[in-house]
């Protein structure tokens, strides 16, 4: 009744990551530009959490891996959005924060340097954690 999935298949293709495929494409159509701005950033820390582990385990491919995904959540996402006319200082700080993290952490791929994944994360942390304070007043209805 149900075909055996091929161990070579795309991971994105098995039976078991479909599930999850699925509930995170639920989650993106339904959530807020906020909320989706706080899914990139948990993808970024996810991905460098994975990179310090494949660092220590010596796991090169699965740290190139983590560390380009992480890379590419600054660079398409995170860096993209900021509205550079409009944003003022802040936007362009920013932009040049993630341009930033975006050149340390390809150092660290290159060189397997944990200290600048972490470097990374410690400058990113409080733009993460502001980013969550404000959702409560953003989605507030305002007062009449």
């Amino acid at each position: 009744m149900y075909a055996q999935a091929s161990p070579f298949a795309p991971r994105h293709h098995r039976p078991s990551n479909v599930y999850s495929r699925i509930g995170l494409e639920t989650e993106v159509n339904d959530a807020s530009p906020h909320r989706l701005i706080s899914m990139l950033f948990d993808g970024l820390f996810s991905n460098l959490a994975q990179a310090e582990g494949a660092i220590a385990q010596g796991q090169r491919e699965f740290k190139a891996l983590a560390l380009m995904r992480a890379v590419r959540i600054l660079d398409e996402g995170l860096k993209s959005v900021l509205n550079l006319q409009e944003g003022g200082p802040l936007a362009e700080q920013l932009h040049g924060l993630y341009a930033y993290a975006g050149l340390r952490l390809t150092h660290a791929n290159l060189r397997d340097d944990v200290e600048a994944i972490r470097e990374v994360r410690k400058l990113l942390e409080p733009v993460r954690d502001a980013w969550g304070q404000i959702a409560p007043t953003m989605e507030q209805p305002a007062a009449a």
